[in-house]
């Protein structure tokens, strides 16, 4: 994908997770800034034919995936025009349309229904794959590696993604986590495996593009690992638990300061298209607002419906 295309899609979802959280009605967030490379990496190597499946913070990836903006600020905000009229939040929002089959809430609760997905689209034969991002947090959960087992064993159409942030709300992966690195979880199982910086959005996306040619091609499954940060605290509510000094020096590394520097100094990107891009995607998120603040609220008659 052009590097420029890239930076403006990083740009689209900071702008909206960073308006969101600048409302009193913001609600209770998991926010990807610092993390937005991963996403938009990954989405860069997808097809239409292809769905992904994602945890809790899963603002990023929808946005990536192509989910109309306005649709997904109705959605957090719990209005009828949402997605999914306002009753899945950041936590169990889907639209498998746009090829984003949907997140779920609970750490690792994700995996398994991917496999399933996965499984699916293998007897469809539809060339499509299924590609389940997950958290550092995720990688101790039984469910991976259940997961894992099953769809080596029946070489499922599967990419795992982990996007190692690095924590695990205030608990650091190096105290929690006993392999060298994520991805020899996947190795463990023999499967193509890699590690790669998540900061670095070209590198992402070439390393998706390897990965996701390995899984359509019929080779089995495929273990990603993007090393990547949290820019943010753990939700709206947590409190930050790093220090100032910290939180600076991250800030330092961001993706999109990266991308945009790396682009400046090859000449891809003058000053004049950085601005417009930047104007370009507050109008977008501007619009997503009007269109939220638009739609009511969902009806109390209607709190049983959809529910067996």
């Amino acid at each position: 994908m052009d590097p420029v295309e890239l930076l403006r899609r990083m740009l689209l979802i900071r702008a909206f997770e960073t308006a969101l959280a600048s409302r009193a009605d913001h609600g209770f967030q998991l926010l990807s800034s610092g993390e937005e490379a991963v996403a938009v990496g990954l989405s860069a190597a997808l097809t239409g034919k292809d769905q992904l499946l994602t945890g809790g913070r899963s603002i990023g990836p929808a946005l990536a995936r192509g989910a109309e903006p306005g649709a997904v600020m109705a959605e957090l905000l719990g209005k009828v025009a949402g997605l999914n009229g306002g009753r899945g939040g950041r936590g169990h929002m889907a639209d498998p349309a746009s090829g984003f089959f949907g997140s779920h809430a609970v750490v690792g609760g994700n995996i398994s229904i991917a496999a399933g997905v996965a499984l699916a689209k293998h007897l469809a034969g539809d060339g499509g794959i299924v590609a389940v991002m997950f958290g550092d947090g995720a990688c101790g959960a039984g469910g991976l590696h259940e997961t894992l087992n099953i769809s080596a064993c029946w070489r499922l159409p599967l990419l795992f993604i982990c996007n190692n942030n690095q924590l695990s709300v205030s608990t650091e992966r190096k105290v929690a986590l006993a392999p060298a690195k994520l991805s020899d979880i996947g190795a463990g199982f023999g499967m193509w495996a890699r590690t790669v910086d998540g900061l670095d959005v070209a590198c992402v996306a070439a390393a998706a593009v390897e990965a996701v040619e390995h899984v359509r091609g019929g080779r089995g499954p495929a273990f990603l690992e993007c090393v990547s940060l949290r820019l943010v605290s753990h939700s709206t509510t947590a409190r930050e638990t790093r220090s100032r000094a910290h939180l600076a020096e991250l800030r330092s590394r961001c993706p999109i300061v990266r991308q945009t520097k790396y682009l400046q100094e090859t000449g891809a990107l003058e000053p004049s298209q950085l601005e417009a891009m930047e104007r370009e995607a507050a109008d977008r998120v501007a619009e997503a607002i009007v269109f939220a603040d638009a739609s009511p609220f969902p009806d109390a008659s209607e709190v049983l419906d959809h529910v067996d």
